[in-house]
């Protein structure tokens, strides 16, 4: 069968986005028909008449104003005109995003102007009256979002068109046959937008890499990666530079440090980890306090500013962690092994040290350069066996090394100790308003070819809370050490969750017989952590945990210090993780140029960089989203026989969503596949009702599904319906 030829240019018939754009750039200056044409390099009948047209059309419309016979002038009211962003939908219209308006301005798909999401954009707005919903044309793309797009090529006779799964993303793009490469029919590929011909329906672009075939799995996660514009792997040039440094610990760099390596320290980290950011130090001391020191990897030590070594770091300003694999912000030879703190090496760290009543109040604090010697490594599972059994004997099946052994009387007392005044500074936090979110995190166990065998659940645990407590007091005694001086800082800030969105929240909690206390921020506070204790281990746990997260406001990193709500906290920052983040690089270089003496920083530099942490950390976050979406779908294509009980947790016009109880899996039953009865939303009750029967399908319902269709390309799941559970 031969292949439809699509034609990838066609005349626009509408040019009032173009000639409000003409007129908009040149506001002082009236245009005829003529000039407009010659600007649009348009000179054919058709196109002139249209012109005329569109011009008694705008006039009409009062968006220009005809200022003598056959002239015009953009309308001089600068208020219509602003500058922001577009959030596309999946239904190829658009909202614009802009400060000086209460609600998002409406854009229609004809109105787009060739904008795409998250562009920045100038917008002139119209239906401005009370009552009614504003709405927008977009003037000019002022600056685009992302070029480079990830797609599945279809190669025709003379050019090809690259199609992307985003569903946001509404148009093709054209490639020209001299622009494919090394591309072949169906390919994977990474496409960079080049152009938009004034003429063209489609943007022209060039495919720049070629990722593969789609739905193989090293494809999907470069794919990915590539979408999200995160680097697959390190230049040459940064590689060999972080070869080439001496990674030696030498006497002389000892002598300008304090030096622990006498002092009982040990690690706790994931089984899998191969980096180690972070070690703990404890000792008694004869006053019956405690000194404990929070040890970091000295990363500032080998990644001098201006190196490129350096860049790259700051340019990437995260590690990601994907469901296989790693993309670390350091090469291998620093991230896990000069600065990881591995088990009897000596290590240049970075110190917070604090002396410590049997209360957990902090009598003395200390930060500054120091050396280090892990004595042991624990994986969580091994320092919580001690937690809970007191037992120094590590068995073969908790063990990282798969075999039995003895942990030091010493180290055990330390752990125990260590785990009790965790526990009270967790205890204050909570008392202070601090809010528990321990979400339950799907793992997937993979084999060597990094294909899912099974799946588990991450749960926090009384080990993993010990760390947790004193590197959030680390992070909170430092902020508050240089907060307090009033010097230019890196903060990781949260401002209050939105009202709105936890009252939309209390309507869906309510089904389940929860309310929310709006009456202080503490009660909101409190009455989130009393829910989310009340719905553990419960049906409904993941989907009121995921919609309580979603309500609140997303950390950011910031130089302008608003506290951090989530951990109720007036001063925060990250310090305690530089091999896999930049901020605390930025973080470790301050505090120390501080403690030289140094003088407040330039804050529009930081604030800048600080900006730029927080976009790749957003970027991270959905790339590490997608990879466990892909999973989930890969994971499920070998389960596609099987009844799985669900649980509803969404509710659309076009269908349910639902949680595989198992596995955590989610996917959609469309409402057409419901074969008992005719149903409808009720978007009042969330609620699927059916015509005849009036039954409910509603969120926390359980029902029994099959898996009918599973797209690695899109990372969708769509089920069949089988049955309600009894």
């Amino acid at each position: 069968m031969s292949k439809k030829i699509r034609k990838p240019i066609k005349k626009e018939k509408d040019f009032s986005g173009k000639i409000l754009k003409i007129l908009s750039q040149n506001a002082n200056k009236p245009f005829n028909y003529k000039q407009i044409g010659a600007k649009l390099e348009l000179d054919d009948t058709n196109s002139r008449n249209q012109i005329i047209k569109d011009l008694k059309i705008l006039a009409a419309q009062k968006k220009i104003i005809e200022t003598e016979p056959g002239k015009y002038l953009v309308k001089a009211i600068s208020q219509d005109y602003y500058e922001g962003t577009i959030d596309m939908t999946s239904r190829k219209t658009a909202y614009f995003i802009c400060d000086e308006f209460e609600e998002d301005v409406f854009i229609p798909t004809n109105n787009l102007n060739r904008a795409l999401d998250k562009d920045k954009v100038k917008v002139y707005v119209y239906n401005r009256r009370k009552g009614k919903r504003p709405e927008g044309e977009v003037i000019e793309v002022i600056e685009r979002d992302k070029t480079e797009f990830v797609g599945v090529i279809d190669i025709q006779a003379n050019f090809a068109f690259v199609s992307t799964a985003n569903p946001k993303m509404y148009t093709d793009i054209f490639i020209a046959k001299d622009k494919i490469g090394g591309a072949e029919n169906g390919d994977v590929v990474l496409v960079k937008i080049d152009e938009w011909p004034k003429r063209a329906d489609s943007p022209f672009g060039t495919v720049i890499r070629v990722l593969g075939k789609p739905g193989e799995h090293n494809t999907e996660i470069h794919a990915i990666l590539a979408e999200y514009g995160l680097p697959a792997d390190f230049p040459v040039e940064v590689e060999v530079f972080a070869q080439k440094l001496d990674t030696s610990i030498q006497e002389s760099e000892i002598a300008k440090r304090r030096d622990m390596r006498d002092t009982l320290t040990f690690t706790i980290d994931p089984k899998d980890a191969k980096d180690f950011d972070d070690a703990l130090s404890f000792k008694k001391l004869e006053n019956g306090n405690f000194e404990i020191g929070i040890h970091i990897a000295d990363v500032s030590y080998y990644l001098e500013e201006g190196t490129i070594l350096d860049d790259e770091a700051y340019q990437r300003a995260t590690s990601v962690y994907l469901v296989d694999r790693v993309v670390p912000m350091l090469p291998e030879v620093l991230s896990n092994f000069a600065c990881s703190l591995r088990p009897n090496e000596e290590k240049y760290t970075f110190s917070a040290v604090f002396e410590v009543s049997p209360a957990s109040q902090v009598i003395n604090q200390w930060f500054g350069r120091t050396v280090i010697y892990s004595d042991q490594r624990f994986a969580y599972e091994e320092a919580q066996y001690i937690i809970e059994t007191k037992d120094n004997t590590i068995p073969a099946d908790i063990s990282i090394t798969g075999e039995s052994y003895v942990v030091s009387d010493e180290i055990v007392e330390a752990t125990l100790k260590l785990d009790e005044l965790a526990k009270i500074l967790r205890k204050k936090r909570m008392q202070q308003g601090a809010i528990s979110f321990d979400k339950v995190e799907v793992k997937f166990n993979l084999n060597e070819e990094g294909e899912p065998e099974g799946v588990y659940f991450k749960i926090s645990k009384d080990a993993n809370h010990l760390i947790e407590e004193f590197m959030l007091l680390a992070n909170r005694k430092v902020a508050e050490y240089i907060g307090k001086q009033k010097k230019t800082f890196v903060y990781r800030i949260h401002d209050e969750p939105n009202e709105d969105k936890l009252i939309a929240m209390q309507t869906v909690i309510a089904k389940f017989g929860y309310k929310i206390d709006f009456r202080n921020k503490g009660d909101i506070a409190k009455s989130l952590n009393s829910l989310m204790e009340e719905v553990n281990g419960k049906k409904e746990q993941n989907l009121i945990d995921t919609l309580a997260i979603r309500s609140m406001s997303k950390a950011k990193y910031s130089t302008d210090n608003i506290g951090h709500y989530g951990l109720a906290f007036d001063y925060y920052s990250h310090f305690t993780s530089p091999i896999r983040r930049y901020p605390d690089v930025m973080v470790h270089r301050l505090l120390q140029y501080y403690l030289d003496g140094g003088a407040s920083v330039d804050e529009e530099t930081y604030e800048t960089k600080s900006l730029h942490c927080s976009n790749m950390e957003n970027l991270a976050t959905n790339a590490e989203r997608d990879s466990i979406k892909y999973m989930q779908v890969k994971y499920m294509q070998d389960h596609q026989d099987e009844e799985f009980l669900g649980v509803i947790s969404g509710v659309t016009e076009w269908g349910i969503y639902v949680e595989i109880v198992s596995n955590k899996c989610e996917g959609m039953v469309r409402i057409r596949e419901i074969k008992d009865d005719y149903y409808t939303f009720d978007e009042k009750q969330y609620a699927l009702v059916g015509a005849t029967s009036n039954s409910i399908l509603q969120l926390g319902d359980e029902i029994y599904v099959k898996v009918k269709n599973a797209d690695l390309v899109k990372k969708q799941l769509d089920f069949h319906f089988l049955r309600r559970a009894e």
